[in-house]
Formats: structure tokens, C-alpha cells, sequence
């Protein structure tokens, strides 16, 4: 790179400056990779949501999400069905069409959305009290088990979805319904005497109340957010403790024995203060969503030691917790974080709601911090985990998203229970499905960071948008397969406006050209400033070269010894059994091996495959030999060529093994 001074700091990088997320009406996403996923969500898995919502998908779990606030409402007869939680299914697929009408309206969907809409309003309580399951069947029993009942959480979907589609539309008619629904929850919780003095067992309410927040101005969604937030891990007496002892010590949950949620605290990020806690434990995605709260607050609320916290967290997490896919929640048990490098590959449970968790996350450290890391690790999440939690054709989904794969093992072996071959059409808890069509029609609120010192441009996904200042920027190029990445400014007149482009931690060597020149700039945290008045046609051209990079585990992770990962650009790449044959684990990778590009084919059009030559375990008659023998190896090696394909993509092709991590000899 050109004439580039590298410039970093220690030093709080004016971490609570007024950052956000630019109008995501103002960003139209033509990207040719995402884009499409976009125009998938749109044209298919909308509607098939839509369709397993009212229960119309065959043999696929029910989910009876829309009946059951018919029933709430009044206007049919019946019990409620499915898990506690369900409301948020219905509301996280409306935030999912809110963000797909800012990308192409349709009069159709959108008055579908407004039918539910006024199913949600007929729903709520005069109170301002919405929640199908304790309005129809436990009415008596509001708020009286938040360890374990997920109103709080409900509440938080339903309040980012008023948000969304406020933002959307601009109508504000679900708005309303949820600035009732938060005042209401503002006048049970909170330090008074005849307040209740809980928070969530689920995290979810505290970003969506800051959401809530930036959108009215409402500084009582602030204050409450920090309520729930300082109140977490109180004790003693545990406010747990006391609400399991005012029920009669009654357990909702008994999947692990009687009030297993309620004495396992760090499940629900209720051990102790946030200000006492070390590192990620418990529930994945409580943990990333609570964050997620945390640091928005921290920004607005200038506060200096939720930032400290944000910080110390975030950097355990990724720094000893994070697999290479961009998962989080190593065990099964709890869908939970383990010990630090404790990292297993087939036994993983990488739920696809805790990466778009993370991505959230890191999203928000980014509006503080304006460090290219958590850009970094959103976009891994983003293009592995978050890609892979849905299949090609937009109608099955991976809950669990694991790094390795033996079919024929997992009826037997109840270690594996949690692990599917294959993608599912629906789940009884279908929390994954809606929320990768969230986040995959609001990927405009992630490419770019809108800060007082510059506009960030985190992610090379194919845009236009038009900043407040008149100027126009498209980004164009074929991310992530091509290493080629463009932008165009237009603008009508000059204006002055620093830009900073992220320098990806996978490019070793990347180059900036201005107007065709080296390019003049300084780095800062893993951006490229640029500041200079901008000139109608000014364009940038980026080469952030891709070759095929072998990964390696730390020393402490003792489930990637002696093996290796390929990633390219930000891709990582697996072994699949569709190409390579049966018995991956014999397959090894050749230290001094060279990789060639292919083009894929068929479901792996317009994407990039790699092949190398490796070398394969081979046995006559294995099953004949004995199971161990003394002194000599019984095997050969031979020659096979492998191929690697992206690893989002395996298990679309039917049922086989699969593996990241390969041996390397």
C-alpha cells in the first residue's frame, strides 16, 4: 500500500462519539451475492414463513403462532399452542418484511403485515400488557417467573419489530402498540417499593428498549434498559430465589430437573453484576443479545464502565470462545459457552440465532469503538454461520451449525442428539428461521457505520446510498469471490467527508487506488481514513487479494491438532463427502500441497470451489482386520484429489459427512 501511516491507540477512541447506523430506506443493496439472498428471503422464505406460521407447511412441526393471537383477541375459541415464546416468531417475520419493503415495496405483503398488525393490537390488553400465552392461558400468572417465561423477551422482539416497521413504513400504528407495551412493563419494573425488582431470564428487552429509545427519544426506555441491566445478578437474596419461593417453588421447565433455569444462574447471565463478570459463560445467545444491550447503552449513556465491561467481555469471547465459522456455544447442554479453548467440532452447537446474536454485538461495539476487529468477526459470522443456518433453496434451516459431521453416528450416539445431517423445514422452537430472514434483509444497517469522524464502510456488499451531506456512494464488485472492490461517489457539488475503508484482518497485502493513483491516507484501528472535498465521479478501487490460506488452531485448542483449515477471503471451506468419498478423517492435506480456483457448478454456481491434491488412508478389508494391532500401521497412503467447497453450502446435496478441519501431513 501506498503512502499510508498506521496510526493506533489504547486510548478510549472518543468511545461513547454519537455513532449509528445509517437509514437503511437510504441504502438499496444490489449486491450480486447478497443481494440475491435478499431477493430469496423476499420471493421465498417470507412466504413460506408465512405459510409455517398458519400452519400450513406438511410435515414440518406446527406452530400455531397466529392463531394463537386470534385467541388472544377474542376472535376464535381455543388453546394456546407451542412454546412460551412463540409470540416472538410472528414478530421477528415482521421485522423481516419491514427491511425487505425497504428494498422493493409490495402492496400485497405489506397489507398482510397490516393485518397482523391489527391482530397484535386486537391482542394486547388495556394495560398495555401483550403476551398470547399468559393473556389465554395463565392470565393470573403474568410476571411471575422470569427465570424462565420469556415475557420479557416476547416484549423485546415485538418492541424492535414496532421499530423496524416504523422505520420501514413510517406508519406508526405497531409503534404505538409497543411504546404502550414498554411504558407498561416501565410501571411493573423498576426501584420503587411497589415495583417489581426483576429482569429478563432471556435477554432481549435491553437492546430493543434503546432501539425504542433512538427512535421516540423517550428517556424512560434508556432508564429502564439501565434498570434491568444494573439489577442483573443483585443478590442475596437472588430475585430468582424469590420469585421460585412466591410460586410455590413450581418449575416451568423440567428438562434438566425441577427449576434447573432458576439455580442455574450463569445460564441466564444472573450469577453476579455484569461489573463482576470475567468472561462469556451460559446461554450463547443471552449472552451476545444482553451485550448487545449493554453496549448501546454504554454509547448513549456516556458510561465509561459498561464500555469496560463490553470490552472485557468481547475480547474473552472472541479471543478464546469463538469457532472459525464465527459460532459461539460450544456444548449442547444449555446451548451454552464452555471453558476457555474448549472448542469441539462435532459435538458444537453454534446456534444460528447466537452468530446473528454476535453480529449484533459486534455491530454496536463498532458504533463505539470504531475498530475494524468487530467488523472483522461480524463479517466472518455473517458469510459462515449465518449463511449456513439456511439452505440454498430458502426452505429448510440448521439450528445447530456443526464443524464436523458423521451421519451414521448420530442415531446412536446420544453425545449428538442436538446435531442434524441435514436442514429442517421448521422446528418446534423456531427462533433460527425469522431471525436469519431478519438480519439478511437488514444487512444495509451493517455495511456502514456513521460516526462523527468519519462514515466506516465495514462490509464490501453491493450498494447505493445517499449520505445527508448530498454525497452518493456505490460499492460494486463481485465480494466476497472476487478480490476487486469499486466506489463511485456522485454528487452534484464538492463536499468534504472522511471515509474510512476497512483493511479485512484476512488480507495481508491490500491496496487502495484514488482516481486510479496510490492513495494518500492514514490507519487507524483497521481503517483506512480518507478526507479530502469529494468530486462528482471520484473513484476508488480496492484489491484486497484472496489466495487460498491455511488456518491454524492455537496450541491450547486440542481439538484442532495437527490439522489445518482453508479459509479464502472471508470464506471458510470444508470437505464434503459429496466430493471427496466417505471416510473424511482419513483424508489429509500434503503440508507443501497447491490449490487451484474452480468455478463452481449446478447449486455452486457463481461461486468458487478449491481443489488440491491430499492423500487417503487406505485398507484392504479394514472391517475384517483387527480393531487395534501392535507395532505397524495398517494402512497405505494414495493420492486423491480434494475439493473444498464453501463451507455455508454443505448440506445441500443430501445427506454425508462433512469436516473443516483437516489433517495436514
Amino acid at each position: 500500500m501506498s503512502t499510508l501511516e498506521t496510526v493506533q491507540s489504547d486510548t478510549m477512541p472518543n468511545a461513547v462519539a454519537q455513532a449509528q447506523e445509517l437509514d437503511l430506506n437510504h441504502v438499496h443493496v444490489n449486491d450480486p451475492f447478497l443481494g440475491q439472498y435478499q431477493r430469496l428471503v423476499r420471493d421465498v422464505v417470507i412466504p413460506y414463513q408465512w405459510d409455517a406460521l398458519n400452519d400450513r407447511i406438511s410435515d414440518a412441526e406446527p406452530s400455531h403462532a397466529i392463531e394463537n393471537f386470534r385467541i388472544a383477541a377474542g376472535l376464535e375459541k381455543g388453546e394456546f399452542y407451542g412454546m412460551v415464546f412463540q409470540d416472538s416468531d410472528v414478530a421477528k417475520w415482521l421485522e423481516a418484511v419491514a427491511w425487505s419493503l425497504c428494498q422493493k415495496s409490495d402492496r400485497e405483503l405489506e397489507r398482510t403485515a397490516e393485518h397482523v398488525i391489527e391482530l397484535i393490537e386486537a391482542a394486547q390488553c388495556e394495560d398495555g400488557y401483550l403476551n398470547t400465552y399468559f393473556t389465554v392461558k395463565a392470565p393470573q400468572e403474568r410476571w411471575t417467573n422470569l427465570a424462565e417465561c420469556h415475557e420479557l423477551y416476547c416484549a423485546g422482539h415485538m418492541i424492535e419489530a414496532g421499530v423496524a416497521w416504523f422505520q420501514a413504513t413510517g406508519k406508526r400504528r405497531l409503534l404505538n402498540v409497543v411504546c404502550r407495551l414498554a411504558d407498561h412493563i416501565d410501571s411493573v419494573f423498576g426501584p420503587n417499593e411497589n415495583q417489581l425488582h426483576g429482569y429478563p431470564g432471556h435477554p432481549e428487552i435491553e437492546l430493543a428498549l434503546m432501539r425504542l429509545y433512538e427512535v421516540t427519544g423517550n428517556p424512560r426506555y434508556m432508564k429502564l434498559t439501565q434498570y434491568f441491566v444494573e439489577q442483573r445478578g443483585a443478590q442475596p437474596p437472588h430475585y430468582y430465589d424469590e420469585e421460585y419461593e412466591k410460586r410455590g417453588k413450581t418449575s416451568y421447565w423440567n428438562t434438566y430437573g425441577p427449576a434447573w433455569m432458576v439455580k442455574d444462574k450463569a445460564y441466564s447471565q444472573a450469577h453476579q453484576p455484569l461489573a463482576l463478570q470475567q468472561s462469556a459463560i451460559g446461554h450463547a445467545v443471552r449472552f451476545v443479545y444482553l451485550l448487545a444491550g449493554v453496549a448501546h447503552l454504554a454509547r448513549l449513556n456516556h458510561d465509561e464502565e459498561k464500555r469496560q465491561i463490553c470490552l472485557r467481555l468481547w475480547n474473552n469471547m472472541v479471543q478464546r470462545q469463538l469457532y472459525i465459522t464465527g459460532g459461539i456455544g460450544s456444548q449442547s447442554s444449555g446451548e451454552a459457552f464452555s471453558s476457555d479453548y474448549d472448542l469441539p467440532n462435532d459435538t458444537v452447537y453454534a446456534e444460528s440465532c447466537a452468530s446473528i446474536g454476535l453480529m449484533m454485538f459486534a455491530n454496536r461495539m463498532l458504533q463505539m469503538e470504531g475498530d475494524s476487529q468487530y467488523a472483522d468477526v461480524m463479517e466472518r459470522a455473517l458469510y459462515n454461520t449465518v449463511l449456513g443456518g439456511m439452505a440454498l433453496d430458502g426452505r429448510h434451516f440448521f439450528y445447530v451449525n456443526p464443524l464436523e459431521v458423521h451421519p451414521k453416528s448420530i442415531p446412536f450416539n446420544h453425545i449428538y442428539d442436538h446435531v442434524k445431517p441435514i436442514r429442517q423445514r421448521w422446528f418446534g422452537c423456531a427462533c433460527c428461521p425469522p431471525n436469519i430472514a431478519r438480519i439478511l434483509t437488514s444487512i444495509g444497517h451493517y455495511i456502514y457505520t456513521q460516526r462523527d469522524d468519519a462514515l466506516y464502510i465495514n462490509l464490501y456488499v453491493g450498494n447505493e446510498t445517499t449520505l445527508d451531506n448530498g454525497l452518493k456512494i456505490s460499492i460494486t464488485g463481485n465480494y466476497p469471490w472476487d478480490e476487486r472492490v469499486r466506489l463511485k461517489i456522485s454528487t452534484a457539488k464538492p463536499v468534504r467527508q472522511a471515509l474510512a475503508l476497512r483493511l479485512p484482518e484476512w488480507c495481508a497485502s491490500p491496496q487502495v487506488l484514488l482516481n486510479g493513483a496510490p492513495c494518500d491516507g492514514t490507519i487507524k484501528r483497521g481503517y483506512l481514513h480518507i478526507t479530502r472535498e469529494w468530486q462528482n465521479n471520484d473513484h476508488i478501487e480496492m484489491v484486497l487479494p484472496m489466495p487460498v490460506r491455511r488456518v491454524y488452531g492455537n496450541p491450547l485448542l486440542r481439538h484442532v491438532a495437527g490439522k489445518v483449515a482453508i479459509q479464502r477471503g472471508p470464506l471458510v471451506y470444508c470437505l464434503e463427502q459429496a466430493d471427496n468419498g466417505a471416510e473424511l478423517h482419513n483424508l489429509s492435506l500434503p503440508i507443501d500441497s497447491t490449490f487451484t480456483l474452480l468455478k463452481g457448478q449446478g447449486i455452486f454456481a457463481h461461486k468458487m470451489l478449491i481443489q488440491t491434491m491430499g492423500t487417503r488412508v487406505v485398507s484392504d478389508n479394514a472391517a475384517h482386520q483387527p480393531l487395534y494391532r501392535y507395532d505397524s500401521a495398517p494402512e497405505k497412503q494414495e493420492q486423491q484429489k480434494l475439493t473444498f467447497i464453501p463451507w455455508f453450502s454443505w448440506a445441500n446435496r443430501g445427506e454425508g459427512e462433512m469436516r473443516i478441519w483437516v489433517g495436514e501431513r
